[in-house]
């Protein structure tokens, strides 16, 4: 064989599995996206050989997502499934000598009264075999942590209704108070051994959170007026005793306080919040500390530049470990109180979630996403800068699929400040060529969009295969980005936010990837505030669609389960003496509904408290009073995060069908469920 055909053959060799491989993958779609499974609660057991975790599977006949209890060496061998109740099963929590997995589940008969109906803790031998149950609790359980010494399982539980209440009930004489009809919620503790319930708190407020103490002698406790998430500002922070007794009060603010955990050595409290120095609210989520005997909370660490997502003591108590928001990122640091030093641990562009830290290892498992990887279990021990991958659940995500490039972008807004925002590119993409842009805005707005894989509600990886690019913008209101960032917004929703969105659509526009005449715009929760002042302030977006979404501020007021950050952000309530009225309704996009012409979708769930429906009706029914294409779409049964399968399919085909009929005029074929195709052939 001459050369030329030696290195003809190696190219054949090497060059062809290549083609094929390439060849072999496919773009994916909605149906794909739904059936990606989920991974949350890693927990690494106490001798460091093993993690479990939850993973949930999509399941078209109950229409659901099922979650089930999974094991796995950390060596990435050795995955195995321990459970499989036909309801699922969560929070699974080692116990301290690793021999037992404790979990909650709803097991039994749906029916009645009692035990069978709520969900309760089992035990399962981390060498297998049935479980057991451990709780017969009259009430739901939740949050449960082992005593140090194994011989006890903490819990929280609301008060079970009363025998009169029980009794209304099956009369259908169930008139109730608004705002007033829940059981508050304390803390319980039952013996493995004995399956003995004690209860810990009792009175007239819940137990919103806790964390033992790692000697298992205190309990710090998150207490509050009531269990109500609207009502969280009033949580304040109580040190007790493990048996509850002698609680003593450390804050008194007007914050939610969150990741609370008390020192090694007892001394002080950690915990998170979103306030400055003095505990005025809606600022980037600090670190504080209080002693344990009470007293002003303080920073942990002074002028810290980054939000603090979640943190925890070291092992020894000298340093804390926390996880940060960098915007478009997050990542590991080391806070140093003492000497008000800190140290990045981790880098690259991905976003961790669902952490848990193990003591007798003093490492963290959490899991990492990024644009190719829907999220793996990791292991970082102390002392290292290199997480350790554990899992290989998503290999088949990029094994078998096109994926779409994505990467951050930077433009100027209107005033000159930086803002960034994560640009997903078309499949095939060619420079020099333009695409229909879609732009979606996060929710929060407290929050900020991460190079992280596509969750279904954007589903951005079939929108890259349509040949659309799409621009996540994390537009002033953001966190990760300083709390000037963030606060623009106070007095003021729409001052910055929507103009940062239209500068990065410019800005795409000049970089000649996007088609100015082929945009349209999504969002859901204050990504669907976003969409619905975006149609009222420009006509350029061929086609809208508004998830969940705010249209009147005066009215969402009192229809939302929570007032909290609205306040800061226009000045007081609507309802107070010289109420800022003129305020509240000047950033309503209702206000200038009259104004639109881009034909919009609303979509909503029927039971959403968060931004309940008569938001997306009153916005809906504007336009349509106006003769501009619109739909109003309600989902029975959903809150304000959708969870049935259909529901979230019909979401994307309905406005994938909106998109291409304004946007692109290219017709779009409805996905149907998997399965369905062999019932329509019958």
């Amino acid at each position: 064989m001459n050369k030329r055909a030696m290195v003809a053959a190696v190219l054949t060799l090497v060059i062809f599995p290549l083609l094929c491989s390439a060849q072999s993958k496919r773009p994916m779609t909605l149906a794909d996206m739904l059936e990606i499974p989920q991974i949350g609660s890693p927990q690494l057991s106490p001798d460091g050989r093993q993690v479990v975790f939850t993973l949930s599977k999509a399941d078209w006949k109950s229409n659901n997502r099922i979650t089930h209890i999974w094991r796995i060496h950390v060596d990435g061998t050795g995955l195995l499934q321990m459970t499989n109740g036909p309801r699922g099963e969560s929070s699974p929590v080692w116990s301290p000598d690793g021999r037992t997995i404790a979990f909650i589940a709803q097991r039994g008969s749906a029916d009645g009264e009692g035990s069978g109906q709520a969900s309760q803790i089992f035990l399962i031998s981390n060498s297998g075999g049935e479980a057991e149950q451990l709780t017969s609790h009259e009430t739901s359980v939740s949050d449960i942590a082992w005593s140090p010494g194994g011989d006890a399982v903490y819990f929280r539980a609301a008060e079970p209704k009363t025998a009169e209440e029980r009794e209304r009930d099956k009369l259908k004489d169930d008139v109730y108070a608004f705002d007033e009809n829940f059981k508050q919620v304390h803390l319980w503790k039952v013996s493995p051994a004995g399956k003995k319930e004690q209860r810990v708190t009792e009175g007239d407020y819940s137990i919103n959170g806790y964390r033992l103490s790692r000697d298992g002698a205190k309990i710090v406790a998150a207490r509050g007026i009531s269990p109500l998430f609207g009502d969280a500002q009033y949580n304040e922070i109580y040190l007790m005793d493990a048996d509850g007794r002698n609680a003593v009060r450390l804050t008194r603010n007007d914050v939610a306080e969150d990741n609370l955990e008390i020192s090694p050595d007892n001394s002080q409290v950690l915990f998170t919040a979103g306030a400055n120095r003095q505990f005025e609210t809606y600022y980037n989520n600090k670190a504080f500390l209080v002693s344990a005997r009470g007293g002003d909370a303080r920073y942990a660490l002074p002028e810290f530049p980054h939000a603090v997502d979640g943190a925890r003591w070291s092992r020894d108590g000298k340093s804390i470990v926390a996880l940060c928001n960098l915007g478009v990122h997050n990542q590991f640091f080391v806070l140093d109180p003492a000497t008000r030093t800190h140290r990045q641990i981790t880098r690259g562009g991905h976003a961790v979630s669902a952490a848990g830290y193990c003591l007798p290892q003093d490492a963290d498992v959490f899991t990492l996403s990024d644009p190719a990887s829907p999220g793996e279990i990791y292991l970082l021990e102390a002392g290292s800068s290199a997480p350790r991958r554990i899992t290989r659940i998503f290999d088949y995500v990029s094994r078998d699929f096109l994926l779409p490039r994505e990467e951050k972008v930077e433009w100027k807004g209107s005033d000159g400040v930086t803002v960034e925002g994560i640009l997903t590119y078309p499949l095939e993409y060619q420079e020099a060529r333009r695409y229909p842009l879609v732009v979606n805005t996060h929710g929060g707005p407290a929050a900020s969009d991460k190079l992280s894989f596509s969750s279904w509600s954007h589903y951005r990886p079939v929108l890259a295969a349509k040949g659309y690019a799409v621009l996540r913008p994390n537009y002033r209101g953001s966190t990760g980005y300083g709390d000037d960032f963030l606060r623009d917004m106070v007095g003021h929703y729409f001052r910055q936010a929507h103009l940062d969105v239209m500068a990065g659509v410019d800005h795409l526009i000049r970089l000649g990837i996007a088609d100015p005449d082929k945009m349209v715009k999504m969002g859901w929760s204050a990504g669907g505030h976003m969409t619905n002042k975006i149609i009222t302030f420009t006509d350029r977006f061929k086609a809208a669609s508004s998830g969940a979404g705010a249209a009147n501020w005066i009215s969402m007021y009192g229809q939302s389960d929570v007032r909290t950050y609205r306040t800061p952000w226009f000045g007081g309530t609507p309802w107070q003496k010289d109420a800022p009225i003129d305020v509240y309704w000047d950033n309503s996009p209702l206000k200038d509904a009259w104004k639109v012409k881009t034909p919009t979708l609303f979509l909503v769930g029927a039971e959403d408290v968060r931004v309940p429906m008569p938001q997306s009706v009153e916005m809906h029914r504007a336009l349509k009073s106006n003769g501009i294409p619109t739909h109003l779409y309600v989902a029975p049964r959903e809150p304000h995060g959708w969870r049935e399968l259909r529901h979230e399919l019909f979401k994307m085909n309905i406005e994938l069908e909106w998109f291409e009929k304004w946007a692109t005029q290219r017709p779009h074929t409805r996905e149907t469920a998997p399965g369905d195709e062999k019932k329509e052939k019958k």
